[in-house]
């Protein structure tokens, strides 16, 4: 019988891997079931917990299955496994932990998959990205320029009355194609610590320590995070959030077959409601013009701090000797 022995690589692969599952789950994961939290508060926790946690065994089988064990959906194709790990390949989502409690949708894309990056993936990351942002608001204000009376306005003078059954099937469906779709996408920022390959066992190590964490956001409601979401127009009604699920899911399906380079659903995230507010303000005006516009411009603001605080210790960590280099000349002048 032999022993299980681990090196310093081993360990900081594993921590890697857990401290990008809690930033995933902590700061990404509100995107495709924010508005089904909102939505469901009167529904006791463990009732989510259960439907979000079956769809995610669901989608991670299946794609573990017919990727021949690959849980990345093959969006680490162009990424290799590092050969070895090293104390600050854990540096990234001990940062994004920080800034998420402050409310900072830092992309966990951006800071976590760039480090394990070329340069050149690095750029069509970010090309991606940014192309998101844009289709995803140019789509939300096309759409809710044109339903925002009829529809979105109906909705706000009834949030009051407890929604049809058909709602409510329409809403756990929507939420059901978003979050396989965002697992889909997402997948790679927290395989990317893990071969490439995993065998049956390790797939479900990765997949029960997923679901733990899932319940804890479904018990707190979501997080700091989840305030993006609460302070837009009407996200609580279940049939609001339908529309954003269902819009939100096409457009990352879009993403899913367009090609394999990973991709910032953050920026997707903030673009799609930034699109609607906008549209709802020049359609209802329900809230103020300065209202409106502060909450998107503070969205961006934040997204865009988030990716140069990504930008900025990527590039510490892939040039740390050198900046320790500069440091030692510094003080030794």
């Amino acid at each position: 019988m032999t022993s299980l022995s681990l090196t310093s690589s081993d360990i900081f692969m594993i921590l890697g891997f857990l401290l990008s599952l809690y930033t995933c789950v902590s700061n990404d994961v509100i995107q495709a079931l924010g508005t089904f939290l909102s939505s469901n508060q009167n529904r006791p926790f463990w009732v989510l917990w259960i439907f979000s946690g079956t769809i995610l065994v669901l989608t991670f089988i299946l794609g573990w299955h017919f990727n021949n064990g690959d849980m990345s959906f093959g969006r680490l194709d162009k990424i290799p496994f590092a050969d070895k790990f090293y104390w600050y390949h854990i540096l990234p989502p001990i940062v994004i932990i920080l800034l998420t409690r402050k409310g900072i949708p830092v992309s966990t894309t951006f800071l976590i998959l760039s480090v394990f990056s070329s340069s050149t993936v690095i750029d069509l990351m970010l090309a991606k990205s940014f192309f998101g942002y844009i289709l995803a608001f140019i789509c939300a204000f096309i759409l809710y320029f044109i339903i925002a009376r009829p529809v979105e306005k109906l909705f706000l003078y009834t949030r009051d009355k407890k929604p049809s059954k058909y709602w409510v099937a329409a809403k756990w469906s929507a939420t059901a194609f978003l979050w396989s779709q965002w697992l889909m996408q997402d997948a790679a920022n927290l395989f990317v610590y893990l071969p490439r390959k995993l065998d049956f066992w390790h797939m479900i190590l990765s997949m029960a320590a997923f679901i733990l964490l899932l319940g804890v956001v479904c018990y707190k409601r979501g997080g700091e995070i989840q305030n993006i979401l609460k302070l837009k127009t009407n996200t609580g009604d279940i049939r609001s959030a339908t529309i954003i699920d269902c819009i939100y899911a096409f457009i990352l399906m879009y993403f899913q077959h367009a090609n394999n380079v990973p991709m910032s659903t953050t920026w997707v995230f903030v673009g799609l409601l930034a699109g609607r507010e906008v549209a709802m303000y020049n359609r209802i005006r329900f809230r103020t013009k300065k209202k409106v516009y502060k909450h998107v411009a503070k969205d961006l603001l934040k997204t865009v701090i988030g990716l140069v605080v990504s930008i900025a210790v990527v590039l510490l960590i892939n040039h740390f000797d050198k900046f320790c280099k500069l440091l030692d000349y510094y003080f030794n002048m």
